[in-house]
């Protein structure tokens, strides 16, 4: 039986490699930030249909803080306005 592990881009869980298929290029490249901040406000928006634009943009930002792939990543940061 494989060990999972946690995709460091969005926590999904995994078998191999840094990141699931949604956060990875076809070469396992970590997708860009402005792809997968898009997509996960979007799954923010459908899990919880109450939540404003604004809202699910603050909740994405502070999530992709604590995750490996994002936290140093410099869109990230100039996102943040850290960088």
């Amino acid at each position: 039986m494989s060990d999972v592990k946690s995709c460091e881009s969005c926590t999904m869980p995994i078998e191999s490699g840094q990141y699931c298929g949604h956060c990875a290029e076809d070469n396992g490249d970590l997708k860009p930030f402005a792809d997968r901040f898009e997509n996960m406000i979007a799954w923010s928006m459908r899990q919880d249909s109450s939540l404003s634009r604004e809202s699910a943009e603050e909740q994405t930002l502070a999530f992709m803080g604590k995750l490996p792939a994002w936290r140093n990543h410099p869109d990230y940061l100039a996102r943040i306005g850290k960088a």
